[in-house]
């Protein structure tokens, strides 16, 4: 305004004109009053008013394209429901206060509403509701729950910035491992990159006084230019460790840095040169070093890893690291990822982790209905994951990998479940351990205890899924018969990775259960879209009322579907 007062409010006339009227008029709102550039808006539904206000801001970046940062206008919006005070054309009371005050608390582009409107819209309308917990707000004596509201498509792929406090320290040390620059000139070695930071982090979690940040986490940082102290506040760590790798010639080159998050300051810094056969002593060495600094107290061996190194064979290594990062990348890519943890194993037959990371890859073929020969598949993954228990030692990751997958190929699921509490007891900071966890007390039918551990996993991993976290909660959610709670995690799910049939399955199971046939209907449509097998052989949901209550939903919302 202080540098265009006209043609800020041409724009704010043309913004009215061709945007907010019309969307409010939609959704059979009023505008109350102008207040300079804000406007008080009323709505005989709540549901109209959430969805009039996401449009909105949906369709506000179209008209800021092209505009310069300075120029652009950007709405923040709060939303309150409660009783008013109607005196002439205005309105007055808490009621309005509540949503004028929420509407402050708003970031640029932002939905926030109040707990009662969280309360009556949130089974109703197919939004994410981040709670960002009670905030204290002028004039108003009790503080109010706010929720940001997020469309689930956007919010599974751009985690929104916190509004609420920095995370809390942990008690005890606690580090974060940002991705490695890959500086061998290839991207194709971005692999192999990832897979030294993946070894890194392994050997920082074994120690026991270290909170370790799941590697899930931290490589949502990949690729972006962070400042370290806003990635200490997101994940709530007070070291960061950054640096790059080099592959070439035979030779491998790790630099490293340490960093406190809270003051900024560089407490390390390193180089470490060895040949391709040493890089297993090289990921130990920058393992060590760090920890070393963080505790001048610790013995070297501390660092050192409790089990013998998993394979001599680098180019098992190299197919295993491949294997690895295309297990991530989509559910589709599993039968690739098998394909090359197979390879692996054909040079090393007893290379644990590709024994283990295989009988998962058969595990997940098979609960999506992709294996060309079930039976075959199932025998298959049961005879890799104990092959790999033979030569597990203490390796936790492959003790709960491998208990995961026995789990769902029938194995007792208590000694499956005893099996990775051992996995937790040798890395407390194992945040795919704690998923493990979560998916085997679902199996098991303990579904408050399955949730309880997922999020001790996201604990660890705060800004990405580790595994499929949010399928899990919303499974657990749906077989409590907690129906409203369990959509948006489902919607979630599916969203983060929509090639990942579970998810369909149990939200339109959950809809069906709901009466709501349309929309478990159109979500069996997507199902068959992504796999054969709308309803599954479910003996892995040990309790038989859960069994039944998921079968019985998919069953009515097939049946409609034909």
């Amino acid at each position: 305004m202080r540098a265009d007062e006209e043609g800020t409010l041409e724009r704010l006339k043309a913004l009215r004109r061709e945007l907010l009227d019309p969307r409010i008029a939609e959704h059979r709102g009023r505008i109350v009053k102008t207040t300079g550039d804000g406007l008080l808006v009323e709505f005989a539904s709540v549901v109209d008013a959430v969805r009039c206000a996401v449009e909105v801001q949906q369709a506000m970046p179209e008209r800021n394209t092209d505009v310069v940062a300075d120029n652009r206008i950007e709405l923040r919006i709060g939303i309150n429901l409660g009783d008013v005070i109607v005196e002439g054309d205005d309105l007055y009371g808490d009621g309005v206060n509540i949503a004028a005050r929420i509407e402050a608390l708003a970031d640029a582009g932002g939905v926030f509403v109040s707990n009662t409107v969280h309360d009556h819209v949130r089974d109703r309308l197919p939004f994410v509701f981040e709670d960002l917990g009670e905030q204290q707000v002028k004039n108003i004596t009790r503080p109010v729950r706010v929720y940001r509201v997020r469309d689930a498509v956007a919010a599974a792929k751009t985690p929104s910035e916190p509004a609420s406090p920095a995370l809390t320290l942990p008690d005890k040390p606690s580090i974060a491992v940002l991705p490695f620059a890959n500086m061998s000139g290839d991207p194709e070695q971005e692999y192999f990159a990832d897979g030294m930071v993946e070894e890194i982090i392994t050997a920082l979690s074994r120690i026991r006084w270290l909170f370790v940040i799941a590697r899930n986490s931290t490589f949502t940082y990949k690729g972006q230019a962070v400042d370290v102290k806003q990635v200490g506040r997101e994940l709530g760590v007070r070291y960061v460790l950054e640096g790059s790798v080099r592959k070439g010639g035979g030779r491998v080159r790790i630099t490293g840095q340490l960093i406190d998050a809270v003051t900024g300051t560089h407490l390390w810094a390193d180089r470490f040169d060895g040949s391709l056969e040493d890089v297993f002593e090289l990921q130990d060495k920058v393992a060590a070093s760090v920890a070393g600094v963080i505790e001048p107290a610790l013995q070297a061996a501390e660092a050192a890893r409790s089990a013998d190194r998993p394979t001599a064979d680098l180019t098992a290594y190299d197919l295993y690291l491949r294997g690895y990062a295309m297990l991530w990348s989509s559910a589709t890519q599993i039968r690739e990822a098998l394909s090359l943890f197979e390879q692996a194993i054909e040079r090393d037959p007893w290379y644990g982790p590709a024994l283990a990371w295989a009988a998962l890859c058969c595990f997940r073929l098979d609960m999506d209905g992709r294996s060309e020969d079930s039976e075959a598949n199932r025998l298959k993954g049961t005879e890799f994951a104990r092959r790999a228990l033979r030569v597990v030692g203490d390796d936790p990751g492959t003790l709960a990998t491998a208990a995961h997958a026995l789990a769902y190929f029938g194995e007792d699921i208590g000694a499956m479940m005893a099996m990775v509490d051992r996995a937790l007891v040798l890395n407390p900071n194992f945040a795919r351990g704690w998923s493990s966890s979560g998916v085997l007390r679902l199996f098991a039918g303990q579904t408050d205890i399955a949730i309880e551990h997922i999020e001790a996993a996201l604990l660890l991993s705060p800004r990405a899924r580790v595994g499929t976290s949010f399928a899990v909660i919303g499974a657990a959610h749906f077989l409590s018969q907690r129906f409203a709670e369990a959509v948006p995690k489902l919607l979630l799910a599916i969203h983060e990775d929509p090639s990942y049939p579970n998810p369909h399955r149990f939200l339109a199971a959950c809809y069906a259960h709901m009466d709501r046939l349309d929309d478990a209907r159109a979500i069996v449509a997507r199902l068959r879209v992504i796999t054969a097998v709308v309803i599954p052989d479910a003996s892995w949901l040990r309790n038989p009322q859960h069994r039944e209550l998921f079968l019985s939903g998919l069953r009515l919302a097939a049946g409609e579907a034909e």
